[in-house]
């Protein structure tokens, strides 16, 4: 029997509430930090950067409503 009881699911709920809050910062620095290389490796600024930005934006936004719709679903039971 763990010493936490009902509250290690509590725990654990609360360590994927707090990841699916950084999944949208993370995907735009990704996104960020290739478009910056390849625009100093192609020559081609800013249109890299620019592009990688939109990609990590859709991407974040992508990732963050499915953990959401995922937490969504475990809570209905």
């Amino acid at each position: 029997m763990s010493i936490f009881g009902g509250k290690r699911d509590d725990f654990r709920k609360i360590a994927e509430m707090s990841s699916v809050a950084l999944i949208l910062p993370s995907s735009i620095a990704v996104g960020l930090f290739f478009g910056y290389m390849l625009d100093k490796w192609l020559r081609t600024d800013p249109w890299m950067l620019l592009l990688f930005l939109v990609f990590g934006i859709v991407s974040g936004f992508t990732s963050l409503f499915r953990a959401i719709r995922k937490y969504e679903k475990e809570e209905k039971g």
